[in-house]
């Protein structure tokens, strides 16, 4: 059985002291030790040609650092929270981490279950696209007597460093240029686990309907699970009342297309008979038919802007707390449309 080569090995092979491999290494890592050009690239020609390997788990003990970032996901099924991971992952593998993830489920039980195994894991620091406030206060306790780096991807208020996705201002300029367009009557489709996981949304609707004189009651609108049948069951609700929405604004897109087979299902034509426009602009509402009406943000930059303020964090870990602003952007297209005149 062949000896794995050392760091040793890569020091004779290249001419340099130990602490020369040690220094490259850890400027391959993370750019903060200043190395020629020259005896960094005689270094790395080295461990090409000698095939030799970082002890990631000597590594972490010598240096308390894992090199791994736990992040905690709301939903498998939606894919606008992969498109966030994706940034995660690219921003994270171009610095030399890996990630352990943990899924939020929608039942009390496993819920906590998930985020105590997350939170008892040997992780630098956690990335939470999911309001830390909204976690159980068990969990809470836990993460904060951890004293690791907590970065979050919400849109509530954070004590933590943050990146906020912007949909209160989204959803304010959703619900004016439905109202532009003259729907009066909207339904809103409020799909979530928890109440508080949607306010950004909800709370500019019924300022916006208030500002129309108009009561949000049962007629228009409906809370379900986060799932495709839920938004469609939904859906059903609100389009099979004698006096209908004309117009459904649904919490995201993967429950706008629920309520777009709703509409369909009902023999009802969209956006001629109703108008729906969701939020997160996932690829598929490109795609639907008719092509849905959706708030654009940046999911992957999202991601990445996680990483790189978990990475300062880390780095400075007294710096004083950062705030990121999402960008967003109202994608115009062919689910939303003039209201229908309807009778009393």
């Amino acid at each position: 059985m062949m000896k794995r080569p050392t760091q040793l090995d890569v020091a004779q092979k290249a001419g340099v002291s130990r602490a020369t491999v040690s220094y490259v290494l850890n400027d391959h890592v993370d750019g903060r030790v200043p190395i020629s050009p020259e005896t960094r690239q005689r270094v790395l020609d080295a461990i090409d040609e000698l095939g030799y390997v970082v002890d990631a788990r000597a590594q972490s003990l010598r240096s308390g650092a894992t090199r791994t970032l736990g992040v905690l996901l709301p939903i498998y099924e939606n894919p606008y929270f992969w498109k966030i991971l994706s940034g995660i992952s690219s921003e994270a593998d171009a610095n030399g981490y890996s990630l352990l993830l943990a899924r939020n489920p929608m039942t009390p039980e496993l819920e906590q279950q998930g985020l105590r195994e997350l939170a008892q894991q040997r992780v630098d620091g956690l990335i939470l696209m999911i309001g830390f406030k909204l976690l159980p206060p068990p969990i809470l306790r836990q993460l904060r007597k951890s004293q690791r780096p907590i970065v979050e991807i919400t849109s509530t208020d954070s004590v933590f460093d943050c990146v906020h996705d912007g949909y209160w201002e989204a959803a304010q300029e959703l619900m004016k240029y439905l109202i532009g367009l003259g729907h009066r009557r909207i339904g809103f489709v409020y799909g979530v686990s928890k109440l508080e996981q949607g306010l950004d949304r909800l709370h500019p609707y019924q300022a916006a309907m208030q500002q129309l004189g108009i009561t949000v009651d049962d007629t228009l609108f409906r809370q379900c699970e986060p799932t495709m049948e839920g938004g469609y069951q939904c859906a059903l609700e609100l389009l099979r009342q004698p006096k209908r929405p004309t117009a459904l604004l649904v919490i995201n897109d993967l429950l706008g297309m629920a309520a777009l087979r709703a509409a369909v299902d009902l023999g009802l034509h969209v956006p001629q008979d109703v108008s729906i426009a969701s939020f997160d602009d996932i690829p598929f509402a490109g795609y639907a038919v008719p092509r849905l009406t959706s708030v654009a943000h940046e999911p992957e930059a999202t991601g990445r802007r996680a990483v790189q303020m978990l990475r300062r964090r880390l780095l400075e870990p007294d710096r004083p707390r950062e705030e990121i602003e999402g960008n967003w952007e109202l994608m115009i297209r062919e689910s939303t449309g003039p209201a229908p005149r309807l009778t009393d």
